[in-house]
């Protein structure tokens, strides 16, 4: 275990402090550049007052965690001493989806629509195959560790193909999950928080540390993305946030345990391919009345506000079910 494992909840503080001081001058400047989401067609009527609510807010989380993680491991990074380096394959993935979630973003307000489907997911298989050689070959993270099994399973080579389809499926679901004021980032701040947790009880100094730095910045971004929301992190953050979810997990070693900590994405990104399937196959037939399924979920009755609290509360018990899961 960490020698220090109050640092990392010292710096999720700190994030927390700078995302809701520099929030509202940057909600201004969103403004100004008049990034103001657009809404589906088919959307419940509710949705129609938040159109024109600044999109991209994503940047307002990634700012603090990338200073605070730069200035927490400034002499690793610079080589004067080793450990710290093994941040830089999550931080740099976050940027790098990130920025690719933004081009998503920025083409959609100027022409309505985003990178097309295929080549986005060309794109994102390519960064997840870097990742995914880096975890292997450079960091040479543990490969598998299952629940009341001592010791890790090593995968050999196998390693790289699961781990490319973990960052990839993870950012989608996330990706998928963001569709309502709170949703994707208190359901991605508890998933870190849990791993984070993990991170400590292996003593992964450096990767708890950069886990909890996203949660203060994810509640922070949250102080203006509650109910109703004053802008929303877009594809940006989501994009980021999932893959990010999926290096972390695979850096631990218990990726196993993410469809059970990570439930909810999961289940968003399942709808979404259980819709699609049933869809084509039955002709134009549905099983949900709306994917992914918050939607559906919309339209049979619940409020915004009951969906999301309700993810959450799913999503507390399951991730305290994956460290039980975690620390056997």
């Amino acid at each position: 275990m960490t020698d220090q494992p109050t640092i990392p909840l010292v710096l999720a503080g700190i994030t927390f402090i700078l995302t809701v001081v520099w929030g509202q001058p940057l909600i201004r400047i969103l403004r100004w550049l008049k990034v103001g989401d657009s809404i589906r067609v088919e959307m419940p009527d509710r949705h129609i007052s938040k159109i024109g609510t600044p999109t991209m807010g994503g940047v307002m989380f990634f700012i603090p965690v990338i200073l605070v993680t730069a200035i927490m491991n400034a002499v690793t990074l610079l080589g004067l001493k080793p450990g710290g380096r093994s941040i830089l394959l999550p931080l740099g993935a976050m940027v790098l989806f990130g920025i690719l979630g933004s081009v998503d973003d920025w083409l959609k307000l100027r022409r309505k629509e985003g990178v097309r489907a295929r080549y986005k997911f060309l794109i994102q298989i390519a960064l997840a195959g870097v990742v995914a050689y880096g975890l292997y070959a450079v960091l040479e993270v543990p490969h598998l560790f299952l629940p009341g099994i001592s010791g890790e399973i090593d995968l050999g080579w196998f390693f790289i193909p699961i781990a490319m389809f973990i960052i990839v499926s993870e950012t989608n679901a996330v990706n998928f999950t963001d569709g309502m004021d709170g949703l994707a980032g208190l359901i991605s701040a508890t998933a870190f928080a849990t791993y984070g947790g993990i991170a400590i009880v292996q003593g992964q100094t450096f990767l708890a540390q950069f886990c909890f730095s996203l949660v203060g910045a994810l509640f922070g971004f949250l102080w203006f993305n509650a109910h109703p929301a004053q802008l929303f992190m877009g594809d940006i953050g989501s994009m980021a946030l999932g893959s990010t979810l999926g290096i972390v997990a695979l850096m631990t070693g218990h990726w196993i345990l993410l469809p059970i900590i990570a439930i909810i994405p999961m289940s968003e990104v399942l709808s979404v391919v259980i819709q699609v399937a049933y869809f084509k196959l039955t002709g134009g037939k549905r099983i949900f009345k709306m994917a992914p399924i918050h939607m559906h979920f919309e339209l049979s009755g619940w409020s915004e506000t009951q969906i999301v609290q309700r993810f959450w509360l799913i999503t507390l018990l399951f991730s305290m079910i994956g460290v039980a899961l975690a620390v056997v």
